[in-house]
């Protein structure tokens, strides 16, 4: 098939974060109603810029595939009388599926007869189902924020202006709501034709580059990249390249030419965030490094070509200029007091109305702190640890940070090293706050660990402590992502700590809160599983390999992603379905045992005689290796158990007549599942 359609929909200027979110959503709805709807095709391509949405979907059947389904109806006893004509039931299900009598059949599910008949429909016109499917791709997406405009009844992100439907270089005419697709789209706002009509997908993608439309969004990236590669080198600089303001400069033009800007010297020797902050976060520049260190200039991208650039350059300079002066300007004003000084203001400045004040949270971070460091045998590092928990807010309340709220913890750190703090110190203070996002780097010394985690603790504690939980997508206080930190930095630390004892501890500075310490420790430790769970999911861990996992006696998360992944490689065994079926037996026998007590006098029978001869060395050989951290070869060893297991049961009668015999024999396999437990509950693990 070499049918292609060709879709756009064309907007007044989307918000750069809308775009990508925008096609994949539109690419698969209109996937899901093509495959719903039995019109085949070979790929979706999605391309866009601020100001229009396009889709080339290739290789798009003419029309669709004719239907044969056969539908199950009523059964016989519901759909035959005593006459043994058709009753109401039947005959409504007939109708409904436009079935005449000679068209149905009845069959045999399990134990009744069911009225059964096929319905044959043959395809429409693919012309004609996009009309229909069109329209709803779009209706169906999704935004934070949406708009009506003009009296639609439909919602966007911003208002939809043409549309353009080409179906084999054939106009096709989709209404949406009003706007009448065609073969008419537009250039460049400022540099292109207001209008212009295409006539065949290649016409399209031609005249819109002769229209200064730059389609694909990874040609314009690339364009971006490299422009600014170019100019930085004229510079005699290196550009510094963020990925997500990279993505985001590549949504907010059609044609882009990159060009440099230039700034006083003397902004260059404040601390390098100070000036890459208002440069990426507010003006969307890239910065421009030599060695390292920062050159007085900037690079932008406009939405255009290089006519009167001078006159852009200028004006953006002007504006990074305002910036840049008010930065410095804070800079000095906050360096004229130390970062002490600052904390008196921190209990003016409400966390939460039960919670207290931000100087509360730093007491209790300063505490939570020094019992973590304990737990993790770290004592040596709590004098740096208590000094900086007392200094790790306070930079809340200093101006450039009131100003500038993305420089939190990075303004700490570097006004702690103008105060003469010590380096372990100022960095725990920048620490304390990463990470900040999905991907984020993470804590490295040892006081920035402890007060991370105490940190993000503290406030998870609280919230729960006061009734104030996640629920669904409502998440105000950023607690999953809190908690995902925590996570993180026990994994990535490989941390030797139990997360049932960070609950604990975390609990116990909320004296003042009158809740049931038990019940919100159970709460949070369910809401810290949840995480690990889809954590663990995301680095393809197989979803009972989890609950194997978290089913045992373990809640050490470094221990638990270490077990994971080597029971996840453990499952390959050609033998798994014969190990887990007799694992299986022994754990729900095991479940009816009164106790894991066995009494070696009890064991008559040759068969629990060596099971249990053979079971006391497996478990010594496990304990080691579980001390060992070597869980797959402790897996081995308890797996060594199965011959035994299986002639143990096919010998002996475990649920015997002899009340102390039977107990004796489930107190064994009790043992064993025990045991089984100390590694993994093998008994989660789904098998074919």
């Amino acid at each position: 098939m070499n049918n292609y359609l060709l879709f756009e929909v064309g907007v007044e200027e989307l918000p750069s974060r809308f775009v990508s979110s925008t096609l994949d959503q539109i690419k698969g709805n209109l996937t899901k109603l093509f495959n719903e709807n039995r019109i085949k095709f070979d790929d979706i391509k999605a391309y866009g810029t601020p100001r229009r949405l396009a889709f080339i979907v290739e290789g798009i059947s003419d029309k669709q595939t004719d239907l044969e389904e056969e539908i199950k109806g009523p059964s016989k006893k519901i759909a035959i009388d005593a006459d043994g004509n058709f009753t109401k039931p039947a005959l409504g299900f007939m109708k409904s599926k436009g079935l005449k009598e000679e068209d149905v059949i009845f069959k045999t599910v399990g134990k009744d007869e069911y009225i059964f008949g096929t319905i044959r429909q043959a395809g429409c016109e693919t012309s004609e189902v996009l009309k229909t499917i069109l329209p709803q791709a779009v209706k169906m997406v999704v935004f934070p924020k949406a708009m009506r405009w003009g009296g639609k009844n439909m919602r966007f992100a911003r208002p939809i202006r043409w549309m353009v439907t080409l179906l084999n270089d054939k106009v096709l005419e989709i209404d949406l709501e009003g706007i009448i697709s065609s073969n008419v789209t537009k250039g460049h706002r400022f540099l292109g034709q207001s209008e212009f009509e295409v006539n065949s997908l290649e016409d399209y993608l031609t005249k819109l580059e002769e229209n200064f439309v730059i389609l694909d969004q990874d040609k314009r990236k690339a364009i971006i990249k490299e422009q600014c590669i170019n100019v930085a080198n004229t510079l005699g600089g290196e550009i510094e390249f963020d990925e997500d303001l990279l993505e985001e400069v590549t949504h907010l033009v059609e044609y882009p030419t990159a060009f440099y800007g230039e700034f006083d010297k003397e902004y260059a020797k404040l601390p390098k965030e100070v000036v890459t902050t208002p440069m990426q976060q507010h003006q969307r520049y890239f910065p421009v490094l030599k060695d390292g260190k920062l050159l007085p200039n900037f690079i932008a991208v406009r939405n255009g070509n290089d006519y009167k650039i001078e006159n852009v350059k200028k004006g953006n300079e002007k504006v990074l200029e305002a910036r840049l002066a008010d930065a410095l300007f804070f800079y000095k004003e906050d360096t004229k007091k130390d970062l002490e000084s600052y904390i008196e203001k921190l209990k003016s400045v409400v966390f939460q109305a039960k919670l207290g004040t931000v100087y509360d949270k730093s007491l209790r971070i300063e505490k939570l702190s020094v019992k973590i460091l304990d737990l993790l045998g770290l004592s040596q590092d709590e004098a740096d640890t208590k000094r900086a928990a007392k200094l790790c807010k306070a930079d809340l309340v200093t101006g450039m940070v009131f100003e500038f709220t993305e420089l939190q913890g990075i303004m700490g750190r570097e006004y702690a090293k103008v105060g003469g703090e010590n380096e372990a110190v100022s960095e725990a203070i920048f620490e304390h706050y990463l990470p900040r996002f999905a991907g984020d780097i993470l804590p490295q010394t040892n006081a920035g660990i402890a007060l991370s985690i105490a940190d993000k603790l503290d406030s998870i504690a609280g919230f729960f402590a006061i009734g104030i939980h996640p629920t669904g997508s409502q998440d105000p206080y950023a607690l999953r992502r809190q908690a995902l930190g925590v996570i993180n930095i026990l994994m990535d630390r490989k941390l030797d700590i139990s997360l049932k004892s960070l609950v604990d501890i975390s609990l116990e500075n909320y004296t003042n809160l009158e809740f049931d310490k038990q019940t919100v420790a159970n709460e949070m430790m369910e809401f810290f599983n949840e995480r690990i769970k889809n954590l663990f999911r995301e680095l393809g861990i197989r979803y009972d390999v989890i609950d194997a996992v978290l089913s045992a006696n373990i809640d050490n998360v470094s221990d638990m992603y270490i077990r994971a992944e080597e029971l996840n490689n453990w499952l390959q065994k050609d033998e798994l379905v014969e190990m887990l079926t007799a694992f299986n037996r022994v754990s729900t026998l095991a479940q009816k045992a009164t106790s894991s007590e066995v009494k070696e006098e009890l064991l008559v029978e040759d068969a629990e005689k060596a099971l249990y001869n053979e079971f006391k060395n497996v478990k010594e050989s496990v304990k080691s290796l579980l001390n060992e951290k070597r869980y797959s070869e402790s897996l081995d060893a308890f797996a060594s158990l199965r011959p035994s297991i299986d002639n143990m049961f096919d010998s002996v009668m475990v649920m015997d007549k002899d009340e102390a015999i039977k107990n004796n024999r489930l107190g064994l396999l009790k043992q064993i599942y025990d045991t089984m437990l100390s590694i993994c509950d093998l008994s989660k693990i789904v098998y074919k």
